[in-house]
């Protein structure tokens, strides 16, 4: 592959204004290897000669009304305020390469653009009176192909990269205002300290954010009494207003509307066609000295093709790796005889993900001990899933998981006192064979909705709407004494994604094989 720059400089390029002064060779790390040719005569042959650009401006995306009404209840709580919502910039991976971008989730519920985001763009949406709040996507526009941007600056040219929205196009597909990023330096010298903006999207939009409302607390002070100055805030500190408003922005996610839950079952559509496909690999999988990568692969190649990329880091379990909840290395062998636990999910192209897990067993059939700790998950899983409906609280879920748990960790032994007893607060001994929650909120983030508060997450009521997940899980580590040794290294979990109804509840995944019989037909029916 071959670069030109550091696209870390990218940061800097992509909230400035474009220049021809200094290019991106002059200030990256590789000018000492640059070939690009200076001359005037080069600049005017490859600045011209150009096809004329289609400029037909697209239908609006069909997302783009679900995010105007969004944006339309943030603009209800926070009337009158400024509000920063940044998509964030591109981040360094090595050198001159760097992670695929992603936009931040806030961003992205708020302007319905997805995975075709543009690296440093920045939602504003300003104050207007009574009309609310009017809404503006501030980025860096494609240069002309007469400029050095164009075919010298590998982190946003064209020639680099391809084909890059107008602000026009963006206008038409988004229903947004758009602006060239030059002009978010009137906001900020506009920041007042009411602004509010999402911290943890773009460190150097927030730093100049937290300058900007220094500098306009220090002015207030000193043309009134500092006294009376009303806004505390240190550069890159936390800021209670900031939080308040991540916060608002997150539970506003906590329901979802009929696009985002037609987008998450597209999104676990893909993750079945993902898992199946891994299963008809298994051949090759168990002959690899690395198959958990092999099975790694062939779900990433599944989430490239129907979505935007896996919507985190894969776990490709194999025998006591499925004991380690959050294995990622893959690095380990697939031996017939064991059992593989993945937990794995395809993001869509609008970010929205699926979070599923299967255990099955590599040879097609469960052993007794196996399948005996199968079917307790199993039976976990379902009592779950029965109590779903509106109006019973979040955390009841992960209660009637852990009563299942309980008992048949009990029933085998493996507890000091009795199931009824663990299950009392200053117990809880079966928890350590399942250490995790039962259940969290799925969306735009595998961990959705993450700065909602508990009241409204933990403790919060079910509403038609909340999709969220299902996963219980018995892991009995290769080394621990505290259970026999034919259950030593067995790892299961079982993991739905749900949907709360008018009246009760829909496993969205319930396609994707869960018993143990069911699991069993899987796996051989993918070999034939």
């Amino acid at each position: 592959m071959e670069t030109m720059t550091n696209t870390g400089d990218a940061t800097a390029t992509a909230h400035e204004a474009p220049t021809d002064e200094t290019t991106a060779e002059e200030t990256g790390r590789n000018a000492n290897r640059s070939t690009t040719p200076g001359s005037e005569g080069f600049k005017e042959f490859i600045g011209g000669g150009w096809a004329e650009r289609d400029e037909r401006l697209p239908e609006a995306r069909p997302q783009a009304a679900h995010a105007a009404a969004r944006r339309a209840t943030v603009s209800a709580a926070f009337p009158g305020q400024r509000l920063v919502i940044p998509a964030g910039d591109m981040k360094q991976r090595a050198n001159d390469t760097d992670y695929p971008f992603r936009a931040h989730s806030a961003f992205a519920h708020l302007t319905g653009w997805g995975s075709d985001s543009e690296p440093g763009a920045v939602l504003v949406l300003e104050p207007a009176g009574d009309a609310g709040h009017e809404a503006t996507v501030y980025f860096r526009e494609r240069a002309g192909r007469d400029s050095e941007e164009f075919y010298a600056n590998p982190a946003i040219g064209e020639f680099w990269i391809g084909p890059r929205p107008s602000l026009a196009h963006v206008a038409a597909d988004l229903q947004l205002g758009t602006r060239g990023i030059a002009d978010l330096d009137a906001v900020v010298n506009s920041v007042d300290t009411a602004t509010l903006v999402v911290r943890e999207a773009d460190a150097a939009i927030t730093e100049r954010i937290d300058h900007a409302r220094l500098r306009f607390a220090a002015e207030e002070a000193l043309s009134t009494n500092a006294s009376d100055a009303p806004f505390s805030l240190e550069v890159n500190a936390e800021h209670e207003p900031d939080a308040d408003f991540a916060r608002v922005l997150s539970e506003l996610r906590l329901v979802k509307d009929d696009f985002e839950v037609a987008e998450l079952r597209a999104a676990v559509d893909a993750t079945e066609r993902g898992f199946a496909e891994v299963l008809a690999e298994l051949p090759r999988i168990t002959s690899e000295v690395r198959g958990e990568r092999v099975i790694e692969g062939v779900f990433a190649t599944r989430a490239r093709l129907d979505g935007n990329d896996v919507g985190y880091a894969s776990i490709a379990a194999a025998g006591p790796h499925a004991t380690i909840l959050h294995w990622t290395r893959n690095d380990g062998a697939v031996v017939p005889g064991d059992l593989v636990l993945l937990d794995a999910g395809v993001e869509m192209d609008s970010y929205y993900t699926a979070d599923i897990t299967r255990t099955f067993p590599v040879n097609g059939t469960f052993s007794p001990v196996q399948r005996r700790v199968y079917d307790a998950v199993l039976e976990a899983a379902d009592a779950a899933f029965r109590i779903v409906r509106p109006g019973v609280v979040f955390r009841e879920i992960h209660a009637a998981a852990m009563e299942v748990i309980a008992k048949r960790t009990a029933e085998w032994g493996f507890l000091p006192v009795s199931a009824e007893e663990s299950l009392q607060p200053e117990n809880q001994f079966h928890r350590r064979y399942m250490v995790h929650g039962t259940s969290h909120h799925l969306g735009l983030d595998v961990h959705d909705c993450a700065a909602a508060r508990r009241s409204m997450y933990m403790d919060g009521v079910l509403e038609p709407g909340m999709v969220f997940t299902i996963e219980p899980g018995l892991y009995f580590q290769a080394d621990d004494l505290t259970v026999p040794e034919e259950f030593r290294g067995i790892g299961v979990r079982i993991e739905d994604d749900i949907l709360v109804t008018a009246d009760g509840a829909e496993n969205l995944s319930a396609g994707i094989p869960r018993t143990a019989d069911e699991v069993e037909a899987w796996v051989r029916g993918a070999q034939r």
